[in-house]
């Protein structure tokens, strides 16, 4: 399988900033792991959207597929009680 390239969106570049070291180091390495596999086990299909997440602890990162373009693109990175707000 050929890797992804992942962007993050400048508005879910600053979220993590408030999340403890340990577990920010965590989102980073499950955010590089999308490069390789886009779709891992336990990401699951936002309803109503085309969009995906995964879970790290407490927190969960937002992103979405092009598969045309092979990159991954992450919308939004937070606490799962206010990542899903708008």
């Amino acid at each position: 399988m050929e890797s992804y390239s992942v962007f993050i969106k400048p508005s879910a570049v600053k979220e993590p900033e408030g999340i403890p070291r340990r577990d920010r180091q965590r989102l980073v390495q499950r955010i590089r792991r999308l490069s390789g596999d886009p779709r891992p086990s336990g990401c699951e299909k936002l309803s109503g959207e085309e969009k995906y997440r995964i879970r790290q602890g407490d927190y969960r990162v937002v992103y979405a597929i092009d598969d045309e373009q092979h990159v991954v693109i992450v919308v939004k990175i937070g606490h799962r009680r206010e990542v899903y707000r708008r």
